[in-house]
Order: C-alpha cells, then sequence, then structure tokens
C-alpha cells in the first residue's frame, strides 16, 4: 500500500471499500491535519475530535477527490471548516456555563419566602401571556433549553431568541406587579428556574409507561431494534453521522422559517371557520341551558323548537370540529420529520433561501446608501430599518451568518456588479461534496458560489477591493 499514490488509494476505498487503503491515507497525513487542528482549536481533546471529522468527510467524498493531485489541501481546509464549528460550539458551551455559575450565585442570596408569593401566582400570569412568550420562557427557564437549542425550537437566531426572552420575563414581571408583587426580572428567572419544575412522585411515571406499553408493544419493539442498530455502530460510522448531523443544523434555522410560514398560512385560513365554531358553541350551550328550564306545560312548544335548533347547531359544530381538526393535520406535515435525511432539493431549497434573504439585506444597504450621500453603512444594525416588513424577520435570522467586506462610498466604485459587499461567514456543503457561500455584490445581485475544496480565498481576493483614501 505505501507504494500506491494518494489517488491510488482514494480509487481502492471507493471502489472496493478497502479498509488497508484508507487506513494508508491516514498514516500518511493523519499528522497534518492533527498539528493544523491544535494550531486552530488550542486543545488536544477537541483537536482529535476535528482530526477525525475530517477524515470522516474524507471516507465520505472519496470517489470525488480520486482525481485531486494534492490530496493535503482540502485535508487543511476541511480541517480549518471544521475547527472553526468546534471553537465556535466550545464559545457557546462556556457562555451556558457562566451563565449557570452566574444563576447559582444570584440564588445563594435569594430569599425562600420569594417563590411562596410568586407561586400561587405563577401560572395564571403565564396564562395572561401570549403564545409566543410563553413558549420562549417556558424553553428558557422551565425545560433549562439552551440558547441555541431555545433558537433551533423557534426558528430564530441566538441573538432574537434572546430578545424574545427578555420581553416575555419583562412582561411577565407587569403581570405580577398588576397583582401588588413587586419583584425584578432577574431575581424573578432565577426563582423561576429553580423552583418551577419539580420531579413527578417516582411510582408515576412507571404507571405512565405500563399503561403506553400496553398499546404500544410493536413500536416499542421497532425503537429497540434501532437503538441496538445504532450501538453496533463503529466509531467511524458516528463520526460520520455527526458530522452529517452538524452540517444539517447550519441551515436548520431555514426549514423551521419555511414551517413556521405554512403554519401561519393555515392558522389565517382556518380562523374565521375557529371563530364561527367558538359562536356555535356558545349558542348551543345557550339553548341547551333554556331547554333544561322549561318544565311547564306552555313552554312544550318552545321546548321542541329549541330542540331542534340544538340539534342543527350540534350537526355544525361537528362539521367545524372536524375543521379544527384538518388544521391540526397541517401543522403536522409542516412539522420536520424527526430523524430523516435532507433531501438535496431541501438542501437546495435552504441554499436558496440564504441566497434571497441576503439579497433583501443587499437592497437594505443601497437604500442606506441613497440617504446617506452614498456611503454603505459599517454594519448591519445600520440597514435593518430598511428590510422589508413581509420578510424583515427571516432576513434578520441570518444577520450573525453574513459579514461586511467592503465600507466605503457606492459612488466610487465603476464596476459595482464585480464587488463584494457581503458574504457568508461560513461555508456549507451540498450533497454532491461541494462547498457553497452565498456572496452579494455592490450592485444589488447575489449568487452562490461553490469550490469542491471549500477553497474560496483566490476566487474573494478578486472581488474584493478596499474602499478609496480620502
Amino acid at each position: 500500500m505505501d507504494r500506491l499514490t494518494d489517488q491510488q488509494l482514494l480509487g481502492e476505498y471507493a471502489e472496493r471499500r478497502s479498509e488497508p487503503a484508507f487506513a494508508e491515507l491516514v498514516r500518511r497525513h493523519v499528522d497534518l491535519v492533527y498539528s493544523a487542528a491544535v494550531r486552530m482549536v488550542r486543545d488536544a481533546h477537541l483537536a482529535e475530535d476535528v482530526t477525525q471529522g475530517v477524515f470522516a468527510a474524507l471516507a465520505r467524498n472519496a470517489r470525488q477527490l480520486a482525481e485531486r493531485p494534492v490530496l493535503s489541501g482540502w485535508l487543511h481546509r476541511t480541517a480549518q471548516n471544521l475547527a472553526a464549528n468546534t471553537v465556535r460550539s466550545d464559545v457557546r458551551r462556556r457562555a451556558r456555563e457562566q451563565e449557570a455559575a452566574a444563576m447559582n450565585e444570584l440564588l445563594s442570596g435569594e430569599p425562600d419566602a420569594a417563590w411562596e408569593d410568586i407561586a400561587p401566582q405563577l401560572d395564571a400570569a403565564l396564562g395572561e401571556l401570549s403564545e409566543v412568550d410563553r413558549d420562549a420562557l417556558l424553553l428558557r427557564y422551565f425545560q433549562r433549553k439552551s440558547a441555541r437549542e431555545m433558537a433551533q425550537a423557534l426558528g430564530l437566531s441566538e441573538e432574537a431568541a434572546q430578545k424574545r426572552v427578555s420581553r416575555a420575563v419583562e412582561r411577565l414581571r407587569e403581570c405580577f406587579a398588576k397583582r401588588g408583587l413587586a419583584v425584578g426580572a432577574s431575581g424573578l428567572m432565577v426563582v423561576i428556574s429553580a423552583n418551577a419544575v419539580q420531579a413527578a412522585p417516582g411510582g408515576l411515571a412507571a404507571a405512565i409507561s405500563t399503561a403506553a406499553a400496553v398499546t404500544g408493544t410493536t413500536a416499542a419493539s421497532v425503537l429497540t431494534a434501532t437503538a441496538t442498530k445504532a450501538i453496533a455502530m463503529t466509531a467511524l460510522q458516528k463520526t460520520v453521522v455527526a458530522a452529517t448531523l452538524a452540517a444539517a443544523l447550519a441551515s436548520s434555522v431555514f426549514i423551521q422559517l419555511r414551517h413556521r410560514s405554512s403554519m401561519r398560512e393555515a392558522d389565517q385560513a382556518l380562523r374565521p371557520q375557529a371563530g364561527q365554531l367558538a359562536r356555535l358553541q356558545a349558542e348551543n350551550q345557550r339553548l341547551s341551558n333554556l331547554a333544561a328550564q322549561a318544565s311547564s306545560p306552555n313552554q312544550l312548544d318552545d321546548l321542541q323548537k329549541l330542540r331542534a335548533q340544538a340539534a342543527g347547531l350540534r350537526g355544525q359544530t361537528k362539521e367545524l370540529a372536524a375543521l379544527e381538526e384538518e388544521k391540526g393535520r397541517l401543522r403536522t406535515q409542516n412539522l420536520p420529520q424527526a430523524g430523516r435525511s435532507k433531501t438535496a432539493l431541501e438542501i437546495k431549497e435552504e441554499g436558496m433561501a440564504k441566497l434571497n434573504y441576503s439579497k433583501d439585506w443587499m437592497l437594505a444597504f443601497l437604500e442606506f446608501a441613497d440617504r446617506n450621500q452614498g456611503q454603505f453603512p459599517t454594519n448591519l444594525s445600520q440597514a435593518a430599518a430598511f428590510l422589508p416588513d413581509s420578510r424583515k424577520e427571516e432576513a434578520a435570522a441570518i444577520s450573525d451568518q453574513l459579514e461586511i467586506v467592503y465600507h466605503g462610498s457606492r459612488d466610487a466604485l465603476t464596476n459595482p456588479a464585480n464587488v463584494l459587499v457581503l458574504r457568508e461567514r461560513q461555508a456549507w456543503q451540498f450533497s454532491n461534496g461541494n462547498w457553497e457561500k452565498v456572496y452579494v455584490f455592490a450592485d444589488g445581485h447575489s449568487e452562490i458560489h461553490a469550490a469542491p475544496d471549500g477553497y474560496f480565498d483566490a476566487w474573494e481576493q478578486e472581488r474584493i477591493i478596499a474602499p478609496p483614501t480620502p
């Protein structure tokens, strides 16, 4: 094996899944990849994870890379991309640990009496909040979700999700203030987080599980078989799965945005029927009450009429209940299916969503320049006010994924169609193995550029210019 070239070894692995061939590739390049990973993540254990991820990607893309003359360049670029993701994840983990430590410190000085005052009124106050505010609080302080997990559940960026939580906390505090209970926002959340969710009786979970097992034996068997197969996976397979999941998470926000849009449309379509259902149910109840009160002989005729009307209303109520059930079905259809890998079409749609929202940002940049003597904004927050209202939330969701590469004047450009203003910070991998990034140009158009090896520097340098000196 040591006499074969890298290309021949890749060919052997791609065609015959030769483990000796792949082991030889690892032996040749593992030192290079690990050394680069250590320099970038500055932690030996994290560097090992990055190295495993790089060779998992190599195994996945062996067929496409078999004709590549120099393999080390691709390995280094892939290590750089994975290291960047690892560093971001590590920073977020440390932030969560610091937040937990701060909460514990606050909790240690909080009097026990505060919870005794809050507990009797907590659920009523939560009931007064809007659904979006209540969901944000339950995810963050009752289910103890991290900022990242909460953002994924709500279909928002981490920054937008944290702002939503802050707003919900303030509104909950106002609800308590109306009840004569004055408490600071930070103290309120510390007490709730520490006391709101308590352990259920030990026998309760067992009783529920036993009851569910009676009707779910078949499903349980399937799940057990699936779990057994998962345990039996090799270390390499587990690494490949982990890398695939990491790539999927990078773009999950756009799937969530599409699902939310579909659900909003379903809600709007069925809202009139839901209102009619409520009115009919109220009228039905009123007629039933009148019928119960009709006991004298003189009221028999009215009673018969009321019963006929009530029967008709019950029929209409059933029809509207069926509509409500259809609404629930539409909601379920628009939720992502757990455990299903995204198709090439879905990944392409996510890329197109990024492209469209990036173009919204560039149009906002151009409008900002029109009002500021042709000068482009120096940060995204300056342009955010010019985003279209109908797409503002979706465009804002990708703000942390974009960076500005030109800070000069629009009027100083001689060929704006070839000058980059915005670019996506991190490349993402398409189903064919290519790495892709979104770019936006000074004339307002946007495009997705692909690179098989994930190397974009040379292409970018031809289209990035420094602003002219005054």
